[in-house]
């Protein structure tokens, strides 16, 4: 049931989004135990930019790593010149671990 709520809010979400090579889209997968960010653009079909909480060896709580990812990202887009986003949370309520993502993000100098 949550799966399939989630799928139905992602496919609306998309169908609205989208993201090119000046201004991608900032989309969040969140697992169990780890959060990625992938900058896209969907014209190409192709990742920008990327960055996970899976190399991360300190011990820290899931919204922290969220925040180092976020900031991660941010600084992966300012590297290849990117400055605007489109956010897709991907079907997930912005909140907890997503938003946190998303403000550090903000933070690291995208805009969106």
């Amino acid at each position: 049931m949550k799966i399939n709520r989630r799928n139905r809010i992602k496919a609306y979400i998309r169908r609205k989004v989208s993201g090119t090579a000046q201004k991608p889209r900032l989309t969040v997968f969140r697992s169990n135990t780890q959060i990625y960010a992938q900058l896209i653009d969907d014209v190409h079909g192709t990742t920008l930019a990327s960055a996970s909480s899976l190399g991360m060896k300190e011990k820290m709580t899931k919204t922290e790593q969220a925040a180092k990812v976020g900031a991660m990202v941010a600084k992966n887009a300012q590297e290849k010149g990117i400055k605007e986003v489109v956010f897709d949370r991907n079907g997930y309520l912005y909140h907890g671990r997503v938003k946190q993502l998303a403000e550090a993000a903000r933070q690291g100098g995208l805009k969106f």
